[in-house]
Formats: C-alpha cells, sequence, structure tokens
C-alpha cells in the first residue's frame, strides 16, 4: 500500500489541530495581552511588549502556514525554536513546581511539531507561488513519467 505521505487525513487534521493551537493565542497576544505581558515581565523578560507582539505575529504567520500547508517544515521547526524558547523563559518547573504541567504539554506539542517536520518536504521561501500549497508547488516540479505499459 502506497504512503500518502504529508497529505493524508491524518497529517491535515494534525497540522489543522496544531495550526489553531498556535492561532488562538497568537490572537490573544496581540489583542488581550495584558496576562501573558504581565507574566512576561514577572518572569523578567526585558523588551516585553515588542517580544510579546513579535510572538503573536509570528503565531499568527506560523499558524497560516501549518493550516494551509505552505511552509509546513519551516513552519514546524520555527515552533520548535519558539516553543523551546518559551519552555525556558516562562515554564521554568525547576524554578516553579506549579509550571511542570505546562513544561510537559509544551514538551508533546514540541514533538507533534517534530513529527510533522520529518513528513513535510521543505520548500525554500519564495515570491514565486508562495501562494500555492507546498504540495501543489513541489508535485509542479517533479518530473513525469510515463505510464508502464501494461502486457495485452
Amino acid at each position: 500500500m502506497a504512503s500518502r505521505g504529508a497529505s493524508g487525513p491524518s497529517i491535515i487534521i494534525g497540522r489543522f489541530l496544531l495550526g489553531l493551537y498556535f492561532l488562538v493565542p497568537g490572537l490573544a497576544k496581540i489583542f488581550a495581552n495584558g496576562s501573558q505581558l504581565q507574566l512576561m515581565e514577572a518572569r523578567g523578560i526585558p523588551d516585553a511588549y515588542p517580544l510579546l507582539m513579535f510572538a503573536g505575529v509570528s503565531s499568527l504567520l506560523g499558524a497560516a502556514a501549518l493550516m494551509s500547508g505552505r511552509y509546513v517544515k519551516l513552519a514546524a521547526y520555527g515552533f520548535v525554536i519558539y516553543v523551546l524558547l518559551v519552555n525556558v523563559l516562562i515554564h521554568p518547573f525547576w524554578i516553579i513546581e506549579a509550571e511542570t504541567q505546562n513544561f510537559v504539554k509544551n514538551l508533546a506539542i514540541m514533538s507533534g511539531l517534530l513529527v510533522l517536520a520529518g513528513h513535510a518536504q521543505f520548500r525554500w521561501p519564495s515570491l514565486s507561488n508562495w501562494w500555492k500549497s507546498d504540495a501543489a508547488v513541489l508535485n509542479a516540479s517533479q518530473p513525469l513519467t510515463a505510464c508502464p505499459e501494461k502486457d495485452a
């Protein structure tokens, strides 16, 4: 049985749900950021507001990429770095025991992102065909092969 690669139903649903996981908090970082800003300041993160806005915009762009199937590998690896930074800076369970659940939950999110990145093909960012899905661009770049002749 042939593998469907990065376009099977499980991968598509997983991409959408992971994207949703970053989309909703991304909106909150931009439009309702009071509690998140307080948390960042409480953790001693300098320039918290500009970093929070950067995280919000990055979350929205990355979520859109995951949910739409565009630049999936790049978005997934970008989110792995982002979640790793959030874990170390915001959820230091070795200092604040109550953060253990958030830290471990984020490890699970990172594992899902790594699996997704492992199934996605890399596509260089480009102004050419940026609106097309990874599958459409990568399939168009594959040479067409002739069908083998069937015996009569």
